[in-house]
């Protein structure tokens, strides 16, 4: 962690547009995470390697945790940007280990950012699910009335993701700064495990909200379909017939 990296410095102009630090470190970490994609699936086999089984673990895990909290029929869909979301915080989250660089999510442009991709598509996944009328229809359910407390309670929900992943990672470097400061480097260890695990909390924190609210906004539609989805492999459950005696 860089004692300097509480300013977030203009590295270089580009078409007269500044690029900060924060701009270079995030492009950064989707340069790895896509490098690093192509290579654990370059050649991927029917008996996998390690890397590949780490992979695959990894997928395996993200779907399961998805599993309990979407439809079935959505899990496949809604994988591909919930996966790439908390791969990419965490990677994101974990930079900031690295000498002379920061996390990415300690600068609120960059949360605000991704607070921005979970509200897109959100009313993204709940238009393909529902329809773009019956999706619109939910927002003055039950009520008109409540019409403006639907769209404020999006707005805000928005906002606070933003800001709770960007206040956290801000508020861990600026104490481990402090602790570096007044004890120096005698307590290297239990700061790096503390920056580790905020890391991992708080990307998990981000991606099942972000899931939650995707979540919110299609299962009412596809819950019901579920239970009479004939691909099931799960039986539909009998109501127990009653015995009348004449």
């Amino acid at each position: 962690m860089n004692p300097e990296a509480i300013d977030h410095p203009v590295v270089f102009y580009l078409a007269g547009l500044p690029v900060g630090s924060t701009v270079l470190t995030t492009w950064g970490v989707m340069i790895f995470v896509v490098v690093l994609a192509m290579i654990l699936t370059r050649s991927l086999q029917q008996t996998p390697a390690r890397g590949q089984t780490i992979a695959e673990g990894i997928v395996a895990t993200i779907e399961t945790a998805m599993a309990e909290v979407l439809p079935k029929a959505s899990v496949r869909r809604v994988l591909p940007f919930i996966a790439t979301l908390w791969i990419f915080v965490l990677v994101a989250n974990l930079v900031g280990l690295i000498p002379e660089l920061h996390s990415p999510t300690r600068d609120l442009s960059t949360t605000a950012a991704l607070a921005a991709l979970v509200f897109a598509s959100t009313h993204w996944f709940g238009i393909r699910s529902k329809g773009l009328r019956n999706y619109l229809k939910h927002y003055a359910e039950p009520n008109i009335i409540l019409l403006p407390f639907h769209i404020t309670s999006e707005l805000t929900r928005t906002l606070a993701l933003a800001v709770r992943l960007f206040g956290n990672m801000m508020s861990l470097e600026m104490a481990a700064l402090l602790v570096l400061m007044i004890a120096g480097f005698l307590v290297p260890v239990p700061l790096l495990m503390l920056h580790i695990i905020e890391a991992l909390v708080q990307a998990y924190i981000f991606g099942i909200l972000a899931l939650i609210y995707i979540a919110g906004a299609i299962v009412p539609n596809e819950s019901e379909s579920d239970a009479t989805d004939p691909g099931s492999s799960e039986p539909a459950q009998q109501l127990p017939l009653l015995n009348h005696k004449e």
